[in-house]
């Protein structure tokens, strides 16, 4: 059922349909089979995320928007959702999502350009989108941004941490990478590198997530998970047990609050 469109500079085409199968973001990596419930829970939040963003489309001339899932339960984070991407609207009408994942198991990660029904079929926690248009200029911005290939690329990093330092670029996670592609998109010219990026993104208030982290359960996070490490995050920090990482609810908030995009709205 899944097939991704890879953004990769150099990639043979059998490398990508073997890679697809086993990316995930924002969710845990436990194989399980589809099952007719899973998928028509799937393919019916997309069709009403689908509904409400052709919608927004029709009313407003939105082409693109900040779309979120819940992957799997962080409510002992005081988080709800786990993974956001950029949903836009093609000329051809269509939508789709550009956003990074990581390959279960490995401590890698790419971008992918994938359908509305694509994204949802992950086997969600909760089958709910969370949905957030930023202003038009923004948008405009983003949507030339993400639909050029090499440009979508630019500040992508392979090597991933599901908790990494949102200040830091040894590991990237998903959330950091649609998060750092707004300031490029922003900043085009002036933003070429991920420490220009956050520099950027500082100068405008974002504040990451604190996640509270006991060091036993970052022991067993990074000894029996590849895409799980902690040692980017600053010492003082990590023996405080306060992980600064990019969450989805980090970002809305801030949009909101720097009037780069309005109130986040919930599809169910």
């Amino acid at each position: 059922m899944r097939q991704h469109l890879f953004f990769g500079r150099s990639v043979a085409l059998a490398l990508l349909l073997a890679a697809a199968a086993t990316a995930h973001a924002g969710r845990s990596c436990e194989s399980r089979a589809m099952t007719p419930e899973t998928l028509a829970k799937g393919l019916a939040i997309a069709q009403r995320t689908a509904q409400a963003l052709e919608a927004e489309y029709r009313k407003n001339g939105s082409q693109l928007a900040l779309l979120a899932r819940v992957g799997q339960d962080l409510s002992k984070y005081q988080l709800h959702y786990s993974h956001f991407g950029w949903a836009y609207r093609t000329p051809e009408g269509l939508w789709r999502v550009a956003h990074k994942l990581n390959e279960c198991g490995t401590a890698q990660a790419h971008v992918y350009r994938q359908g509305l029904a694509e994204f949802f079929l992950d086997d969600m926690w909760r089958y709910e989108a969370g949905v957030q248009f930023p202003r038009p200029e923004v948008q405009q911005a983003l949507w030339r941004f993400v639909t050029a290939p090499e440009q979508v690329l630019r500040l992508q990093q392979e090597s991933y941490s599901m908790v990494s330092y949102a200040w830091g670029q040894r590991y990237q996670q998903s959330n950091q990478w649609a998060l750092e592609t707004l300031a490029a998109a922003m900043e085009p010219s002036a933003v070429q590198r991920r420490d220009q990026a956050q520099a950027w993104l500082k100068f405008k208030g974002y504040e990451p997530g604190v996640l509270i982290i006991r060091a036993l359960s970052r022991l067993g996070g990074r000894m029996t998970a590849a895409n799980i490490a902690f040692d980017d995050h600053p010492g003082d920090k990590r023996y405080a047990s306060r992980i600064e990482t990019v969450t989805v609810e980090s970002v809305t908030q801030w949009l909101q609050r720097s009037q780069l995009a309005g109130e986040p709205r919930v599809i169910q």
